[in-house]
């Protein structure tokens, strides 16, 4: 009987590791040891001591639960002491019926595993996840400054400093000018409107009228220290980027010419020439995307890498992102087609990607539109996402360029299947459609 057991898993030499903060428990299967569950610290020599046992009970493949951020410092260790380790969603066990407890989670980890009941989740290449942890802490930080940005706000609007009301960015040039200004004394409004440029649309007695208020001592003492954490984060972001530009610089394998224009480089977009490192790293140029800027590509690569022939095909790789809808059928009826939530960066960006193309010229956003006319926008932001997430799996792995035909070609494209349908439901119905000449 229990040869027969054997026979039916699938790693037979599986372990499960539940991953804790302070400690992990560990479980091997009965037959290798005839002591299958131990407890080892969350101290590198614990981790040592662990890849020791299961190498020494003969094991090859090691199921872990993605808890937290605890399981990383374990995955490193024990895939450099050359364990095959399957990093396994905690989701995946929920819905599989069985008891667990805090001691016996390891060992029903270790069960589901060699029956092959759980799939390891994807992670991109080690190069990949370097550029990724300094893009992440790049977007904690514009966060972070975003935050004291609102905080300037606040004391202005406390001193009845309308600077709202008259520029867009109160962080632009015109902005940054007038607060430098008044945190360096100046309370004169007709001075302070001086440093109005000549692109802002308000005018300078605007300007000057907005600009008169109360000056209270500590609203000005907190505006001076919110712009003392703006520029300390500032730097920290320009030492970001300049790691960014050491970390892509060596990851340029391929030589890609650039076509078309330079779109246009945002507020928080790196210094360096960002968009030629990206296009190397990856061997195609993805900003050639409408809707896609340099910063929605930097996002991208950071997140997946330009490598996915881990994903089967595109509807794997759409079905990971959350952007493929939902088949929640009952009796053949469909029930919900909502796609899932997910907090995934790269879906994040294909979907603020999607939402800049409502005003595009090009194909997609003519594409957009149409959908718009259809749908609510939500939806359409989806379904655009979807199409554009589609578009970065072929140009990463055919490394074919995408060329936009433009909106006319679109809506023709759109009025020729449009004709070809009515033609076919008029012929089922037993007519026959004769275009009206342009005379007549």
């Amino acid at each position: 009987m229990a040869m027969r057991k054997r026979e039916d898993e699938v790693f037979p030499n599986a372990a499960g590791i539940d991953i804790g903060a302070s400690s992990h428990w560990v479980a091997v299967p009965a037959h290798l040891a005839d002591d299958p569950v131990r407890e080892y610290g969350a101290m590198t020599d614990d981790l040592n001591a662990m890849a020791d046992w299961l190498l020494a009970c003969g094991v090859d493949t090691v199921a872990l639960e993605s808890t937290g951020v605890y399981w990383i410092p374990v995955h490193e260790v024990l895939e450099q002491r050359g364990l095959k380790v399957w990093l396994v969603d905690a989701r995946q066990m929920k819905y599989v019926p069985g008891r667990k407890s805090d001691v016996q989670d390891c060992q029903w980890l270790q069960k589901l595993m060699s029956l092959g009941f759980l799939r390891a989740a994807w992670r991109p290449a080690e190069e990949a996840c370097v550029v990724r942890a300094i893009v992440r802490q790049r977007e904690v930080l514009l966060i972070e400054q975003a935050s004291w940005v609102q905080r300037m706000q606040k004391a202005l609007v406390q001193m009845n400093i309308q600077l709202t009301e008259v520029l867009t960015d109160v962080m632009g040039m015109t902005g940054q000018a007038i607060i430098r200004d008044i945190v360096a004394g100046e309370r004169d409004p007709q001075a302070l409107a001086r440093h109005r440029h000549s692109r802002v649309k308000a005018s300078a007695e605007k300007i000057t009228k907005a600009l008169t208020g109360n000056w209270r001592e500590e609203h000005l003492f907190v505006l001076a220290q919110a712009l003392a954490m703006y520029d300390s984060l500032a730097v920290r972001i320009a030492e970001c980027d300049a790691k960014l530009d050491t970390l892509l610089a060596p990851l340029g394998q391929h030589e890609v010419q650039l076509a078309g224009p330079t779109k246009r480089a945002g507020k928080n977009t790196p210094g360096f020439d960002l968009r030629t490192a990206l296009a190397r790293w990856a061997g195609v140029d993805l900003t050639r995307i409408n809707g896609l800027a340099v910063t929605s590509v930097l996002t991208v690569l950071s997140e997946i890498g330009p490598d996915l022939s881990r994903f089967a095909n595109v509807k794997h790789f759409c079905s990971w992102l959350c952007l493929c809808p939902g088949t929640k059928i009952s009796g053949g009826k469909v029930l919900s087609a909502r796609t899932r939530r997910s907090t995934n960066r790269v879906r994040q960006a294909l979907k603020l990607a999607a939402m800049s193309l409502s005003r595009n010229g090009s194909a997609l956003g003519a594409f957009y539109r149409r959908l718009c006319a259809r749908m609510d926008k939500p939806r359409a932001n989806t379904a655009v996402a979807h199409k554009l997430a589609r578009m970065v799996y072929f140009m990463l792995t055919r490394g074919e360029d995408y060329v936009d035909q433009g909106q006319q070609h679109y809506e023709e494209q759109q009025r020729q299947r449009s004709i070809a349908a009515l033609q076919r439901r008029a012929t089922v119905l037993g007519f026959v459609i004769t275009p009206v000449s342009s005379t007549a």
